[in-house]
């Protein structure tokens, strides 16, 4: 199981997991949905107290990371296989991503 904190404009928005069945959840913290200032990171997944489970990598996270040659680049950088989104996530989304979003890798 692999996971990483996420941060919506440098604040902490909560934890994406790698389950080790392969599939993922998302689930934001709970200082971050209780302050009513803070709005959902993405239209897709709205702020909730419930957990999101996906059997497949969320494309809002998905869509973060880069394509093309600089995919290929960081790939061969980082050595990712090409299928793992989430390490990639893990590698390059922490910082200088477009938008507000940033992750950190934590330890379960």
């Amino acid at each position: 199981m692999r996971a990483v904190r996420v941060y919506m404009n440098k604040i902490p928005a909560g934890i994406l997991t790698e389950n080790n069945d392969g599939s993922y959840t998302f689930r934001y913290d709970d200082a971050y949905f209780s302050n009513p200032r803070y709005s959902s990171i993405s239209l897709t997944l709205p702020k909730t107290q419930q957990e999101y489970r996906s059997e497949t990598f969320f494309p809002f996270f998905f869509n973060l990371l880069s394509e093309g040659v600089n995919k290929r680049v960081q790939l061969r950088l980082f050595k990712i296989d090409e299928d793992d989104f989430f390490g990639h996530l893990a590698a390059t989304a922490v910082e200088d991503v477009i938008g507000g979003i940033t992750v950190e890798k934590i330890e379960l």
